[in-house]
């Protein structure tokens, strides 16, 4: 249908998202959403607008991958816990939750992009690196190899540059680094739900182991 129409359907899809949002009633609801939407809005400016220190920053990345990946679902998590009539404390707790989950899934799929399903590096779609995206398993990469950056700064429009990326990837601990990042941030997210008040209901605890075996197939997964 075109650019122009696309973007309408989505500005009306979001208008009528705004629309339920408002009908809740819930002024703190309606906050936390409207800050997704700035969110998302930061995120995808934060990637188009970057300088080279920033491109370069983990620091950076994983504000920009925040924004980007984790805030909806985290702050909709939070919302679901208001809306539910949970303590401040619980809904924190869902907050952290989704948010840690999101980043470990970003996490790893930033390993997916290079690793693929047949666990090989150089066997995935390299999307990002081809889009000149610097992801985590790289910036891991050039803190052991600092020269790294300058092929990055040259560009990938050369196939022998993404060869010689890639071989300095292998060589580092940026993968396995990136999986054990993803990790970390899959355990606090379990230690969230461990965190939430007792109770002894039977479809509550279900719901709970679900949210928690959750979390490993986050980091396990291989698409």
């Amino acid at each position: 249908m075109g650019n122009k129409l696309s973007v309408l359907a989505g500005d009306f899809l979001l208008s009528r998202a705004c629309v339920a949002l408002a009908s809740l009633k819930n002024t703190e609801v309606v906050s936390l959403l409207a800050k997704v939407v700035e969110h998302l809005v930061t995120g995808e400016t934060m990637q188009m607008t970057t300088t080279s220190d920033q491109r370069y920053s983990m620091e950076h990345y994983m504000q920009k991958t925040y924004y980007k990946t984790a805030s909806l679902i985290s702050n909709s998590c939070k919302a679901i816990a208001i809306l539910a009539g949970q303590t401040a404390e619980v809904a924190m707790l869902a907050f952290d939750y989704r948010k840690n989950v999101g980043l470990a899934f970003q996490l790893i799929d930033d390993v997916l992009d290079f690793t693929g399903t047949s666990a090989s590096l150089g066997k995935g779609s390299l999307s990002d690196i081809c889009h000149g995206i610097v992801t985590a398993p790289m910036l891991f990469a050039m803190e052991e190899f600092p020269q790294l950056r300058a092929i990055v700064d040259e560009g990938f429009e050369n196939p022998k540059n993404i060869d010689l990326a890639l071989e300095y990837l292998g060589k580092s601990r940026g993968i396995q680094r990136t999986r054990e990042l993803a990790v970390k941030h899959a355990n606090l997210a379990a230690a969230a739900i461990d965190s939430l008040p007792q109770n002894d209901d039977e479809e509550v605890k279900k719901s709970r182991r679900a949210l928690i075996d959750l979390t490993h197939r986050v980091i396990t997964r291989t698409k």
